[in-house]
C-alpha cells in the first residue's frame, strides 16, 4: 500500500485518557545509559515508571506533573495525519527518515506521544536492526528481568521487531534500522497485527513502500 510520508503530528492521532502535560517539566526525562555499571533505574521492586527509558544522556529530573496538552511544536502548518487502515483497524503514520536516523525518529514520537497524553505503558517501540540502545542495556542484566518490565506493562518497551514474545499495545512505533528486506517485510505486517490504535513506521519511505507491496 502507498505511504506518504508527512511530518509527526502524533497527538492529534492518539485518542486515549490524558495523562498530564509538560507543564512543570524543566529538563529532558532521565535515560539509561547502557554499559557496564549499576543500571540508572530505581532499585528493583520500585515503579518501573518512575525513569523513562530512552536514549542514553545525562540524569535529569522526572517529568513533573501536567495539566494541560501542550503547545504545538511547530509554527508551521502541518499536514494531518495518515488515517490508513491496517488489518487491525490502527491508523498507519510514516515518518520518513534513513536507516542511520529511524531510532532518533522513533524516539521522538515517543516523547510526542506522551506528550500528548499517552500512558508509557501504551507505547511498544521495535527496531528491525541493531537493538534499541535501552533494550540492549536491560537485556544486560538477564531477559527473565528485561521481559519481567514488557509483562509489568507500566512503561515504554524497547524489543527487536522478530521478538515473538513482544505481545501488542494501543501504538506500536516501527525503526526500520537496518536488516534485510525480508526481515523487515516480515517486521511491519507483525507490527500491524501488534498495534491496537496507531502503527507509527520510522524509515525510508520508497524502501518501506517497495517492501510492503513485495509482501502484500
Amino acid at each position: 500500500m502507498p505511504l506518504i510520508p508527512e511530518e509527526p503530528q502524533i497527538h492529534e492521532s492518539v485518542p486515549g485518557p490524558r495523562a498530564t502535560s509538560a507543564a512543570g517539566r524543566t529538563a529532558p526525562t532521565p535515560r539509561p545509559v547502557p554499559g557496564p555499571g549499576p543500571r540508572p533505574a530505581p532499585p528493583r521492586g520500585a515503579p518501573a515508571a518512575s525513569v523513562r527509558p530512552g536514549k542514553p544522556g545525562p540524569a535529569a529530573p522526572s517529568r513533573g506533573p501536567v495539566a494541560a496538552p501542550p503547545v504545538q511544536r511547530t509554527s508551521s502548518p502541518q499536514p494531518p495525519a495518515d488515517k490508513t487502515g491496517t488489518a487491525a483497524g490502527a491508523q498507519l503514520q510514516l515518518i520518513p527518515a534513513p536507516a542511520a536516523g529511524a531510532v532518533d525518529a522513533a524516539d521522538e514520537a515517543v516523547d510526542l506521544l506522551l506528550d500528548s497524553g499517552r500512558a508509557p505503558g501504551d507505547i511498544l517501540v521495535l527496531t528491525t536492526g541493531e537493538a534499541h540502545p535501552w533494550a540492549a542495556h536491560e537485556l544486560s542484566f538477564g531477559e527473565a528481568s528485561y521481559w519481567a518490565q514488557h509483562d509489568a506493562t507500566d512503561d515504554v518497551f524497547y524489543a527487536d521487531a522478530a521478538a515473538e514474545r513482544a505481545t501488542g499495545r494501543p501504538v506500536v512505533v516501527v525503526a526500520v534500522n537496518g536488516g534485510s528486506d525480508e526481515v523487515t517485510g516480515r517486521a511491519l505486517p507483525a507490527a500491524m497485527a501488534r498495534a491496537g490504535v496507531l502503527l507509527i513506521v520510522c524509515g525510508d519511505p520508497q524502501r518501506i513502500t517497495a517492501v510492503l507491496g513485495a509482501h502484500a
